[in-house]
């Protein structure tokens, strides 16, 4: 079988190669998988570049996330719940960049008619992630949350899911393209921090600060989405766009009683009960299969063309996710 993978760690455009592997054979507990599109995620860059939390160990294959068809069952595996032919959505730590993958059967969620496969093909990394952490902060309806990288795909599902629980919405942009599109998904204002000062905004728009911010791009732009909370306010940090640490006011920190710490979807999962986590994918599901949470495509590329596909995930000012198919 065809599988993208790298011996060395880099830049993804130049250290990954495809390759013909064997198809592996599904172990207890597991299901083998015919991978029909995948998902192209900042995380699965940086693993590449050796940036995540997870280190690989070349050789190694490429890519967290995919959807595809189940095939074989593994030893103890019950086939009644996952029959052959089950659409599923799948994390994949060895590499879902490939025609096959295995993985543990109790960690796949089976797709409805309604869910596409592009869709399914997003379903854990952005989705759970955003599910995950407005669950952390604990919001009620009128409260004001700040995302920071407002035009990205993972804060375009928060705004949809945090207009469902009627909390207000202020995200971050650069540019202008994209303000009109967050509006119509569910946001209350959006501020572009080229032109505006973030601070001033915030205050002008919740009246004392938001009550919590989500932030993904690190350096400056961190440390004001941090200043902008109100007293009491959290900060989640998952992401570090700008590969600059945030500065900490320590007084802001103190004298506002601010609570900040790391979000990672890896370590949720760990220390999270498998009731929470269920109701996290039903609710997904749910709503996606109703239409009232959706995401967009930017592009499609052939496995074949995977070094495109990669060069054009991180351009800037995409309109959606880049998709592997076939």
């Amino acid at each position: 079988m065809k599988a993208v993978q790298f011996d060395t760690i880099g830049e993804p455009a130049e250290v990954l190669s495809l390759r013909d592997i064997p198809q592996p054979t599904p172990a207890a507990g597991e299901v083998l998988v015919r991978v029909k599109v995948r998902s192209i995620n900042p995380s699965d860059l940086a693993f590449i570049r050796g940036g995540y939390g997870i280190r690989p160990k070349p050789p190694c294959g490429a890519g967290f996330e995919a959807m595809g068809v189940v095939e074989a069952h593994g030893v103890g595996v019950d086939a009644t719940r996952l029959p052959a032919g089950t659409r599923i959505a799948l994390t994949a730590l060895q590499g879902a960049w490939q025609e096959y993958v295995c993985v543990q059967a109790a960690t796949v969620i089976p797709l409805p008619d309604a869910v596409s496969d592009e869709i399914g093909a997003q379903m854990f990394v952005n989705p759970l992630t955003a599910w995950a952490m407005l669950h952390e902060c604990r919001l009620q309806a009128g409260d004001w949350l700040l995302l920071t990288a407002g035009a990205s795909t993972f804060s375009q599902l928060v705004v949809q899911l945090a207009a469902e629980q009627g909390i207000k919405v202020l995200c971050t942009v650069r540019r202008d393209d994209f303000t009109e599109h967050l509006l119509k998904l569910g946001a209350s204002a959006v501020v572009n921090t080229a032109k505006e000062h973030l601070q001033q905004r915030v205050k002008e728009l919740t009246g004392r600060g938001a009550n919590a911010a989500l932030e993904a791009i690190g350096g400056k732009a961190g440390a004001e989405a941090l200043e902008s909370l109100t007293r009491g306010g959290t900060m989640l940090v998952y992401g570090m766009l700008s590969l600059e640490n945030i500065p900490v006011n320590s007084g802001i920190l103190i004298f506002k009683q601010l609570t900040l710490r790391g979000f990672w979807l890896t370590e949720w999962m760990k220390t999270t009960d498998a009731a929470t986590q269920q109701k996290a994918a039903s609710t997904l599901i749910k709503l996606f299969a109703s239409g009232k949470l959706n995401v967009t495509v930017d592009a499609q590329y052939a496995l074949e063309d995977f070094a495109k596909a990669v060069v054009h995930a991180e351009q800037p000012g995409r309109g959606g996710k880049i998709l592997i198919v076939g």
